[in-house]
């Protein structure tokens, strides 16, 4: 009985780790759309979601890592080079909200303020 619970828990890590590649590839690309620099590398092909590397600059020399993978869930940021600060688990991913989030009002904020001038 125990052994399958191991295998559920498994599965549904592997499951929480392909929906974060898919999320980050997607926020990469939307980033980009509005001019930030962002990337994000698939692991192997990009078919079983075993992993991803995901990277954006959010400032000048301030820049986000979000390394996603079998093995584990971090966020690192840093300015100018030197670490800031270092997330694992579920507050990596709480991170990643945040900022996501951030950018996304600032993004709305701007738009808002576009057609108020037009």
């Amino acid at each position: 009985m125990v052994f399958f619970v191991f295998l559920r828990l498994s599965e549904q890590y592997r499951s929480v780790v392909h929906d974060l590649v898919m999320s980050l590839q997607a926020l990469a690309a939307n980033l980009r759309k509005q001019g930030i620099t962002a990337t994000c590398y698939v692991c192997d092909d990009g078919q079983d979601g075993s992993g991803a590397s995901f990277m954006a600059e959010l400032g000048e020399q301030h820049m986000v890592r979000f390394l996603v993978s079998d093995f584990g869930i971090s966020w690192v940021e840093s300015r100018n080079g030197r670490e800031l600060v270092k997330f694992e688990g579920a507050e990596a991913i709480q991170e990643l909200q945040r900022i996501a989030g951030n950018l996304q009002r600032s993004r709305s904020e701007c738009s808002s303020s576009q057609m108020q001038q037009g």
